[in-house]
């Protein structure tokens, strides 16, 4: 990784990519500081903290780099455009019209770049007002600090500048992904988790010192070493795959033979990413963040519904834990379907004369890749249960709370399990971008 930094630097046009890319990012952090001035933000702050759906909404704030938290103009950040690249993605699959621009060439993925545009306005819209509304309604005292005293005015306003924001964040990494290195998208979240992560270890730090706790300076020696361990982890894995053997045989064309070569399918074994943690997370907390939120008051027989669902359904109970090993291991076999078709690959080796070595042409081989394929799969989602639950319960064991409840260091809220992953992630890609680009300039000198 240092040495590939090294040797892009010494690339001018490289060098001037990573600068504009540096250059995006400040702009994109000075965004992160500048609040709305229609939000009270300490009362939206300690709202997100003591609410009950706080793990969706943590998530969310440390991918934003607690611009949600801190109610700034990026609080929505880049979430509504990607999950409206998410819904095009998964609208392309069943949708024909989209399949064929899909397939239209340059022509066909501009268009489709715009549609994408318009739903992530559209989303933003949505969950703009979503967060207007919702954190008015569940907090009696939160007031929007406008000369006029309109709540609807102060409301539309606020929903405007939201919206403002995360079309700002959208053209920033359109922009990185044009003038810079790697995808935008991708760094902008990876700068977010980062800020983060920082900001609470500055804090724990702190924390400390104020308090004369030296001793629980091991927790962040500690941590810190977890952390660089689990990312080794995630490396090894990320880097894993099964390599299937396909043996193309020799065809004679005219006077010129072809074929006769050995190559491999290359099957990840965590091919999904981190997709299917990022979905079933939200899609387990969207219950109690809609309960939490919107019916905190009511009762059902003397009981609080909000209270009963916390407490035998909610975040930390053994009901969520295993739901959400569930939903995870649903969603990875989801995604491995879209990601790997065994009927078409074994229909492009046997069109290109090629077979598995052992296994005969046509539906055997679909078979054989299908049951391959589902077995890594299953690895997979395995290794994505432990990242998603392991650092949850180490996380929280080394921040608890000390001297009698004194201070508590928020550990848990630097690098969620979902943040391990994309940063991670996020860090390999920029990698290989970084080496193709490099390797590229010297292809081109040599043929200079």
């Amino acid at each position: 990784m240092f040495e590939t930094l090294k040797n892009a630097f010494k690339t001018k046009e490289i060098r001037v990519k990573i600068w504009i890319t540096l250059a995006l990012i400040l702009v994109y952090r000075i965004g992160c500081f500048i609040p709305v001035p229609t939000l009270n933000h300490a009362l939206l702050a300690e709202k997100i903290a003591s609410s009950a759906a706080t793990d969706f909404l943590g998530l969310l704030s440390s991918i934003t780099g607690g611009s949600l938290q801190n109610a700034t103009v990026f609080a929505l950040g880049i979430l509504p455009f990607i999950n409206a690249f998410i819904i095009m993605q998964l609208l392309t699959l069943v949708i024909p019209a989209l399949e064929r621009m899909s397939k239209e060439g340059e022509a066909g993925r501009n268009k489709l770049t715009q549609i994408t545009r318009i739903v992530a306005i559209v989303l933003g819209v949505v969950q703009a007002i979503g967060v207007v509304v919702a954190f008015q309604s569940s907090i009696n005292s939160f007031e929007f600090e406008l000369a006029w005293d309109h709540p609807y005015v102060s409301m539309a306003f606020t929903i405007v500048i939201l919206v403002a924001g995360s079309t700002m964040v959208m053209w920033l990494s359109e922009r990185i992904t044009e003038h810079g290195i790697a995808n935008g998208s991708s760094i902008i979240i990876f700068v977010g988790i980062l800020a983060t992560a920082g900001t609470t270890m500055a804090n724990s730090l702190k924390i400390i010192i104020e308090s004369g706790e030296w001793a629980h300076i091991w927790n962040i020696i500690g941590y810190i070493l977890i952390v660089v361990a689990i990312f080794v982890f995630i490396v090894f894995i990320d880097g894993s795959e099964r390599r299937i053997t396909v043996q193309y045989s020799k065809q004679i064309k005219g006077n010129k033979m072809y074929g006769g070569q050995t190559t491999y399918i290359p099957i990840r074994v965590n091919g999904s990413g981190v997709m299917p943690i990022i979905f079933a997370s939200s899609l387990i907390m969207f219950p109690q963040m809609i309960i939490s939120l919107f019916f905190s008051d009511a009762q059902v027989n003397g009981t609080y519904v909000a209270a009963w669902y916390a407490q035998y359904l909610g975040s930390g109970t053994a009901v969520y834990y295993i739901a959400l090993a569930l939903f995870i291991l649903a969603f990875s076999y989801f995604y491995a379907q879209i990601q790997f078709n065994p009927d078409d690959v074994s229909r492009n080796i046997q069109q290109y004369g090629g077979f598995i070595p052992g296994i005969r042409a046509g539906k055997p081989t679909s078979d054989f890749l299908r049951k391959i394929n589902n077995r890594i799969t299953l690895f997979g989602a395995i290794f994505l249960m432990i990242i998603a639950l392991v650092p949850t319960f180490v996380f929280a064991a080394l921040s608890g709370e000390y001297s009698n409840g004194a201070f508590d260091l928020k550990f848990n809220n630097a690098f969620s399990a979902t943040g391990l992953l994309i940063v991670v992630s996020v860090a390999l890609e920029i990698n290989k971008q970084l080496e193709s680009q490099i390797m590229m300039k010297h292809y081109k000198g040599f043929l200079k």
